[in-house]
């Protein structure tokens, strides 16, 4: 069993910047792939970010550039680095943890714990 907690979200305006974090319990988060999703009002949820074990990491396109995901296995975190954010990036992001893999996957599927979610909201 893995549980997720997010934290780190805000009221911003475009342009800047925001970094999201997300501590796992467990002992075996290093050994898992970890990723990010978000939703918007009204739209699906969809991938943002995965991270490997090994630290292989994957974004969707539209934050390619902008957003990086990391992780400390010390500290059991995640994090998802946003700059240069825009209000179409406005969501609730959610961080997610693989059971039993160490590959990450922007399918959403393959995911089988997630947190409770952090809002993000972008302002023009």
């Amino acid at each position: 069993q893995v549980h997720l907690v997010e934290s780190g979200g805000g009221l911003v305006q475009a342009g800047d910047s925001l970094r999201l974090s997300c501590a796992a319990s467990g002992r075996t988060f290093s050994s898992l792939a970890m990723g990010w999703f978000r939703q918007a009002p009204g739209k699906e949820r969809e991938f943002v970010a995965t991270i490997s074990h090994g630290e292989l990491t994957y974004y969707t396109a539209s934050v390619q550039g902008r957003f990086i995901i990391s992780r400390d296995n010390a500290k059991n975190t995640v994090y998802l680095q946003m700059n240069s954010l825009k209000p179409e990036d406005t969501a609730l992001y959610y961080c997610a943890s693989r059971r039993d893999s160490g590959l990450a996957s922007r399918d959403s599927g393959r995911y089988e714990y997630w947190g409770q979610g952090t809002q993000v909201t972008v302002s023009s």
